[in-house]
């Protein structure tokens, strides 16, 4: 029976931190939080020095990582990036497709389950995210537009075939069959997203009834106010604003979302509606100034890493970010100014919520999964734990 405990840290919970607490461990799961004076004998000791111990961070939405991409179709692809990740404190991950190639799309699928089975350094391998092919022309952004379409069920449902991996699905709900699709999708307990849309404000209040419950990348690739003859009509945006019940996400990276829109977003729907992402791509943990595929490797779209950020070679778009989940948590607190409890909730309970998973992850308390992160003030992490098992150490 292994025991851990971990000692001298400041604890994060959804609602509060906890000082001069003892966190312990038992085989993968945490037995309890101790305060004031704690029997730590015969347990491994790691001490916080003073740091903050918090929740593994969720997310729900990335590409790749260390000049991996998911769609590279290899297990070394899926490895490699889940380690980059841990090491900037994800301990669970869904790897995401994007729109591109049928045969590259299914590949994938078993590359995944083969990397799930065999990971022991990297974040956790949850489920597929599927990003696409779904989409609007107009809200495309940096998808591959030889092939975006309308939904086909045919095409779909030979998808749901090949594989149970498949955990949320974003879509355009305008398009024709998105609703027929949103509704297959919850029956299947698969997470049907919003995103890439140029739809209005009645296209997703028809989603919110057929299913769709989250809006992916929250501004990005998504319509607002629009003139129709004459007329003023709202879009997505003040949609996901307008109903309390629908869930975002966004990419916190200060380049996607300037420190103006992080702030009122918060605001506006707060930290338990709010999931931070990545939505990183494989140049996430790489070297600036270099131009690096978005997707993958021998089809994928090129992209140019500059001033944070990812590039289309043309300059109209964003192509993903380079971001990883410590540095979404230390732009929302540095930048948004954010206090950092809410910060880690966007990044852990949240996330584990809209994905079905606040029974074993998303908090520190007893009987939730080992699945835990240290870090200094400026957000650096120092150690990260998956399962009670350290996968890495600064």
């Amino acid at each position: 029976m292994k025991r851990t405990a971990i000692i001298n840290g400041r604890i994060i919970t959804p609602y509060r931190i906890i000082d001069g607490a003892t966190l312990l461990i038992e085989n993968g799961k945490i037995l309890d939080i101790v305060k004031g004076d704690c029997c730590t004998e015969g347990c491994e000791i790691i001490d916080a020095k003073g740091q903050y111990v918090a929740p593994g961070f969720i997310d729900m939405h990335t590409h790749g990582a260390g000049n991996f991409d998911f769609m590279d179709c290899s297990v070394e692809a899926f490895l490699g990036a889940a380690e980059m990740h841990a090491k900037h404190g994800t301990t669970l991950l869904l790897p995401t497709a994007t729109t591109g190639p049928i045969d590259v799309m299914k590949a994938m699928f078993a590359y995944f389950r083969e990397a799930k089975a065999n990971n022991p350094r990297g974040a956790i391998l949850y489920g597929l995210h599927m990003e696409g092919p779904y989409f609007s022309y107009e809200q495309r952004g940096a998808q591959d537009p030889r092939f975006i379409k309308d939904p086909d069920p045919k095409e779909y449902l030979e998808f749901l075939s090949l594989t149970d991996d498949i955990k949320r699905w974003s879509v355009a709900p305008e398009l024709n069959g998105a609703m027929a699709m949103g509704r297959e999708l919850e029956r299947r307990g698969i997470v049907a997203s919003i995103a890439h849309t140029d739809g209005l404000y009645s296209h997703v209040e028809d989603a919110r009834e057929n299913g769709y419950h989250l809006m992916t990348h929250f501004y990005s690739g998504m319509s607002t106010v629009r003139r129709i003859d004459a007329y003023r009509h709202a879009g997505v945006i003040e949609a996901g604003y307008c109903m309390d019940d629908m869930d975002v996400e966004i990419i916190a990276d200060g380049c996607h979302l300037p420190a103006e829109l992080l702030k009122m977003i918060y605001q506006i729907k707060g930290a338990d509606r709010i999931s931070l992402v990545t939505d990183s791509i494989r140049a996430a943990g790489m070297p600036e100034g270099q131009i690096y595929i978005l997707g993958n490797k021998d089809t994928g779209t090129e992209a140019i890493v500059e001033d944070g950020v990812a590039k289309l070679l043309d300059h109209s778009a964003f192509a993903g970010s380079v971001a990883t989940t410590d540095r979404l948590v230390r732009t929302m607190n540095q930048i948004a100014d954010v206090k950092l409890v809410d910060c880690v909730r966007m990044m852990t309970a949240t996330p584990a919520r809209v994905m079905g998973l606040a029974a074993s992850k998303g908090i520190l308390a007893p009987e939730k999964d080992a699945d835990i992160v240290i870090f200094n003030g400026n957000i650096d992490i120092s150690r990260t734990i998956i399962g009670g098992n350290t996968v890495f150490e600064a």
